[in-house]
């Protein structure tokens, strides 16, 4: 794959099912986190409901006051919202200091120092360190992460790596240089340059841990929260693509607020609604098969506390676990090939006389007889065209090969 995929060992002993609910901000996925973790706990798990969203809804969802650290709200359901400012005192204060000391003695002035001191991503690296406290402890069975709208989860999933590179560009000496300086600066100054340098390696090493997890399909799935609305599919259909290209795996669509069309009247105001609906629907079955898609009705009230909650839960899941591993197949990779990159696809039930497959801007138009589904392609395949195709045993091949190369034999 072109970005890792995680493997099936997990760096820590006996750690929890992790599931993760991303979507574009106003689908309701802290509604669908907060139905899964009360049902779980319902059915005997001790579970951990984490919100990493800033808007901070799941204290409405649950109707109950929430703070920054977790605390029980029902029986074996535990809820935390993370607060940026309780987070960065508790996990980031030290590496401020660090920073503000780096930064002067380089000449940058005080102000400049103070801006550049907040390191890109700490609000979602502060997520990150409370779910490793979390899988540290191993008091919890499921740990379910209300994580906030699809680019900030993006971020979040791909914070180590942009850590690491601005944490070289900001310490542009050795490690041994900058804690045998850092010493000397201790025994004149009192700042702890040193340690402080030691400690951010420390929560470094904690965010490269927690990613592995999160990238091991065995503990951890992400759950990709939709609505029957165009642009709202739009993003989840990029979201899944970014996704399945870090290898993260992906186990199912819930399509939220779905309306009851045997409660919706014949001439009424909704009609109209119901009939793109169901067009919007088959997209999203299109789009994301072999995904499950699981459908979560409108209750036609605004959805708030353990009663509605677990309604909402009941809908969802019907007779599944929501613990369960709903699907753990890759269904999209992008593989180097030389200068070239190759598209895999899975088209498990496809015959080659039944495919047409068109490159059409940022997307892949693939058709299957009657059925057309379009791919959202990572952008940097803007530069790149498709160049031929293949299927074999289930999986569809995409070349694409630089503007102005040709073709393999």
């Amino acid at each position: 794959m072109l970005f890792p995929a995680g493997d099936d060992e997990s760096p820590f002993e006996d750690a929890p099912r992790i599931l993760l609910f991303t979507g574009k901000g106003g689908t309701g996925k802290t509604t669908c986190a907060a139905a899964t973790a009360l049902r779980a706990a319902r059915n005997g798990h001790k579970t951990l409901v984490l919100s990493s969203d800033p808007a901070h809804s799941l204290a409405d969802a649950l109707d109950q006051e929430l703070g920054p650290e977790a605390q029980e709200v029902h029986d074996d359901l535990f809820a935390q919202e993370v607060d940026l400012y309780y987070s960065m005192q508790k996990h980031w204060g030290n590496m401020r200091e660090l920073m503000l000391t780096v930064f002067r003695w380089q000449g940058i002035d005080q102000i400049a120092a103070e801006e550049l001191a907040a390191l890109p991503g700490m609000n979602e690296g502060s997520v990150l360190l409370w779910l490793e406290e979390a899988l540290r402890e191993a008091d919890y069975d499921l740990i379910v992460v209300d994580s906030a709208p699809t680019g900030e989860t993006l971020t979040l999933l791909t914070l180590p790596q942009v850590t690491q590179w601005w944490l070289a560009k900001a310490f542009p000496f050795q490690e041994l240089a900058v804690k045998s300086l850092g010493f000397g600066v201790r025994k004149t100054t009192g700042i702890p340059l040193d340690k402080g340098y030691e400690e951010l390696e420390v929560i470094f090493e904690k965010l490269e841990r927690v990613q592995q997890v999160l990238a091991t399909p065995s503990t951890t799935s992400i759950r990709l929260v939709t609505n029957p609305e165009k642009m709202v599919i739009e993003e989840a259909r990029r979201a899944f693509t970014y996704l399945q290209l870090y290898g993260y795996g992906v186990d199912s669509v819930i399509v939220n607020r779905v309306l009851p069309e045997a409660k919706v009247p014949e001439n009424s105001f909704f009609e109209g609604y119901v009939e793109s609906q169901r067009g919007y629907l088959e997209e999203i079955e299109q789009s994301f098969r072999p995904l499950p898609i699981l459908q979560v009705p409108h209750l036609g009230e605004e959805v708030f506390g353990a009663e509605r909650l677990g309604r909402v839960g009941d809908a969802m899941y019907s007779k599944r676990a929501p613990t369960d591993v709903f699907y753990d197949e890759p269904t999209f990779t992008v593989q180097e090939d030389g200068d070239a990159y190759v598209l895999k696809l899975r088209l498990t039930f496809a015959a080659e006389d039944d495919l047409d497959v068109r490159h059409l801007g940022d997307q892949l138009v693939v058709q299957v007889a009657n059925q057309r589904s379009n791919v959202l392609l990572p952008n940097f395949l803007n530069y790149y065209r498709m160049t031929n195709t293949t299927l074999d045993e289930g999986w569809l091949r995409v070349r694409f090969t630089p503007d102005g190369a040709s073709s393999p034999a």
